[in-house]
């Protein structure tokens, strides 16, 4: 059972932030001697004015604990908080304890390689989870250099946020760091596979698992050279050297964000060394993850926000310049169009549900609440306006101002008003209205086309009033050629003679707005996107149908023919946020009948109609697998893939998941599988295809995993109830809608942080399209004894049924 712990408060940071300096942590960890638990023992040396406060502190046992030389009551530890009172000047607190290795991807999180049997280890001590690492003063403001002392088996490799040695077998001794806050500090240890190379001075290295060697390897050139042309140039933007030492890059197993951009130390998740084909899609994502956590050596971990409320600072800046900087100086010219794709939405939709909230100052009460602010609004939303404001002050004020910032706030804390300090005064003038419309005023404003009023008219958003200026294009198809038209919307409507002519506004994201097609316009797409070349463009249209799906402006009936028409392969991933997951997740559930068999044709056209080989015929067979009812299909194509494609271990996972939905294949046949190759990412796949099954204990199965009676790893529960929940399964499943609402709360007993969030959003009933699960869920989000966090994802989740509900009743016909 897990014991909820205190998350810290802002009004308690503020006091200790007041109350003490922090000098130093000396920590050593033990990982040697145990596959379940490690010593760690840390020495704090800090300055107080005198008085109490508290320690984080959340261990399986602690052996001492002294402050100044005099021994703590260890009772005294309660719910991760042990009560200080210190005396003015220097203090030194010593604390013994042994920790636990977690599965949940924070704190030390320990797995084993299902491939070959090895042990690996990271660290993850973002937000709450440092405590159950080290003893620590757990806050962004309370910086301080690190010195790390790791004993761990002799055949092990530890890499830390500094260089490291390893003077004797299994012992590493790390240089001091510069100041860090307790959420940058990691190491990874274990038997992994390292690559080195250097680069203007700076010791570059990659690590993987010993089991995926050979395909780090094979993608260790590009790795090096993006991260090489990025380091040109954020050196050239920014005008200051990455501070902290070397720069290792390691892919870590069961990892839960795309990365973590610890100094010294950066960690992403090991599916991004690629062991299957991927797509172009899959590559600029990579790209730009690892330009993202680059851009956050300045941007979040030289000047740290001071507080979770302006997060935006690490989060929005890391997103609009590792998108532009891999725009910019790597192969993958155009991030920004695959960004459209996968960022545009997560950040609009996230915009309008009753979770909205501002991207500056959004009110984070405690770290927990914090948290579920990683969101689209922080990401998408804050570098889209970045990217605006960029486009407004110019290069030159934008970074100079920056500089300045760096400049001032060198290893230290900052806020938003020192930002925008540093702004106005090289040149930016007064920002105080584009503040307080953009960043502290949250949603978006809708903008439409009133054809027969001859206007564009720009809405706030609902109960959240701003006035905003977009300046923006309009694509407009006269005489069937598509042509660009600049408006600058600062009235509420705007004259715009669109005549009978198709339009697609802000197709270029120049502007954060929900924009949509109208019916005009509708009709022609239909007939017109097919030869629409432009790749921005067809995104721009896309995301387009998807805003106006959201809010119920679009015959689902129109949506599905457009997909028909020209189904979006050239978004080649499938991602959750991507297009082609919207057309199954999304649109076909509130489709007409008959429409997962229209996609399906769809895809085996483009199949045969595209370059063989090509990126596009690869995402449309993965469409053509996820939407064939017929297993006879399914199990030529495992036997023969069509030509262009080879069977690998990603689409032979794919067709098996497939089948057992289908119930078309059998436990022996994926207890097979997963033995003749038992991978990562074979174990991941092989649990989802057991959850997919159509019968009673495959759902039963998936349950023990939601209510922790079966312990899995973080990404296994994600797999789980993807496969819990499948259409056409409801009869199995529909017993387990109310248990979902009943049981949920409980989870806080065997869950915590991101992955208590992320397992009440992965097996929220998305298949249960009724007013009574909508109600089931509201009455869960009204109870105030709910877990915050829980709250967060189910009221989403709830938002986006209501929504889906929504579209039937305007669409009856549908």
């Amino acid at each position: 059972m897990t014991t909820p712990f205190q998350s810290l408060q802002n009004t308690e940071a503020q006091a200790r932030f007041d109350l003490l300096t922090v000098e130093e942590y000396d920590v050593s960890l033990d990982l040697a001697s145990s596959d379940e638990t490690f010593r760690s023992v840390t020495t704090v040396r800090f300055t107080s004015r005198g008085g109490p406060t508290f320690l984080d502190l959340k261990p399986a046992a602690v052996s001492e604990i002294r402050l100044n030389g005099s021994p703590l009551d260890v009772d005294l530890l309660h719910r991760g908080r042990l009560p200080l009172e210190t005396v003015a000047g220097p203090n030194e607190l010593v604390v013994d304890a042994t920790m636990r290795f977690r599965n949940d991807g924070e704190g030390l999180h320990r797995s084993v390689d299902p491939a070959d049997g090895r042990h690996y280890v990271y660290g993850m001590s973002f937000m709450d989870a440092a405590p159950s690492i080290f003893a620590c003063f757990d806050q962004p403001d309370l910086k301080a250099p690190y010195t790390f002392h790791v004993t761990a088996p002799a055949d092990w490799v530890v890499v830390g946020n500094a260089p490291g040695t390893n003077p004797e077998p299994g012992v590493w001794e790390f240089e001091r760091t510069q100041p860090l806050s307790t959420y940058f500090v990691s190491l990874v240890a274990g038997p992994y596979h390292l690559v080195r190379d250097e680069h203007d001075g700076i010791p570059l290295g990659l690590s993987a698992r010993a089991s995926i060697a050979k395909d780090l390897d094979a993608d260790a050139d590009e790795l090096f050279t993006m991260t090489k042309q990025c380091f040109d140039e954020f050196h050239r933007l920014f005008g200051i050297r990455d501070p902290f030492g070397d720069y290792h890059q390691a892919f870590v197993p069961e990892f839960n964000a795309g990365a973590m951009e610890n100094p010294g130390c950066v960690t992403f998740r090991d599916p991004l060394v690629f062991s299957s084909r991927v797509t172009r899609g899959m590559r600029i994502a990579r790209a730009s993850t690892v330009a993202h956590e680059m851009a956050h050596q300045w941007f979040g971990n030289i000047v740290t926000p001071k507080w979770w409320d302006d997060l935006w600072l690490n989060e929005s800046f890391a997103e609009y310049m590792g998108n532009r900087v891999t725009a910019d100086v790597t192969e993958y010219d155009d991030a920004w169009t695959d960004n459209a794709y996968a960022r545009r939405q997560w950040g609009l939709t996230a915009d309008q549900r009753p979770s909205t909230h501002s991207v500056a100052g959004n009110g984070a009460v405690d770290a927990v609440s914090a948290l579920q602010n990683f969101d689209g609004i922080s990401y998408a939303k804050g570098s889209s306006i970045l990217k605006q404001l960029n486009a407004t002050l110019g290069d030159k004020v934008f970074f100079d101002g920056a500089i300045d910032h760096f400049t001032k706030h060198r290893f230290g804390n900052a806020t938003m008003h020192d930002l925008f300090t540093s702004w106005e005064q090289a040149g930016a003038g007064d920002l105080s209205s584009f503040t307080s419309n953009w960043l502290r005023t949250a949603g978006p404003d809708t903008i439409t086309l009133d054809r027969a009023a001859g206007v564009v008219r720009r809405t706030p958003p609902e109960g959240h009033p701003a006035e905003r200026t977009h300046a923006l294009r309009a694509a407009v198809a006269r005489d069937g050629k598509w042509t660009l038209e600049s408006l600058r919307l600062a009235l509420p409507e705007t004259p715009f003679d669109a005549g009978d002519s198709p339009v697609v506004l802000d197709p270029y994201e120049d502007s954060w707005a929900v924009v949509r097609p109208d019916a005009t316009t509708v009709a022609a797409l239909k007939r017109m996107l097919p030869d629409v070349e432009d790749d921005l463009l067809r995104a721009g249209i896309w995301n387009n149908v998807r805003s106006a799906l959201h809010n119920a402006a679009i015959d689902p009936a129109d949506a599905l023919d457009l997909v028909e028409a020209s189904l979006p392969v050239e978004d080649t991933e499938d991602t959750p946020r991507r297009t082609m997951s919207w057309v199954f997740a999304t649109l076909l559930p509130v489709a007409p009948t008959g429409g997962v068999e229209r996609v399906h044709r769809a895809a085996l056209d483009k199949i045969a109609s595209l370059p063989r080989g090509s990126e596009h015929q690869l995402t449309a067979f993965r469409a053509a697998i996820r939407s064939s009812g017929d297993p006879t299909e399914l199990r030529a194509w495992l036997g023969s893939t069509p030509d262009g494609i080879d069977l690998d271990l990603d689409l032979r996972w794919r067709l098996l998941v497939r089948l057992a939905g289908l119930g078309a294949t059998d436990r022996d046949e994926l207890k097979a599988a997963l033995d003749a190759e038992p991978t990562a990412q074979s174990q991941v796949a092989h649990t989802r295809a057991l959850t997919s099954l159509p019968d009673a204990e495959a759902k039963a199965f998936a349950w023990r995993i939601f209510t922790g009676e079966l312990d899995v790893s973080n990404y296994e529960l994600e797999a789980a109830a993807l496969g819990m929940w499948q259409h056409g399964q409801e009869h199995l499943t529909d017993a387990y809608v109310d248990r979902y609402f009943d049981e949920l709360p409980d989870t806080v007993q065997v869950r915590s942080g991101w992955v208590l969030a992320d397992a009440a959003e992965f097996f929220f009933p998305s298949t249960s399209l009724s007013h009574e699960t909508l109600a089931r869920a509201t009455r869960l989000v009204e109870d105030p004894g709910l877990d915050p966090s829980i709250r967060r994802r189910v009221g989403d989740e709830a938002d986006q049924l209501s929504r889906m509900l929504a579209v039937r009743t305007a669409y009856p016909a549908s």
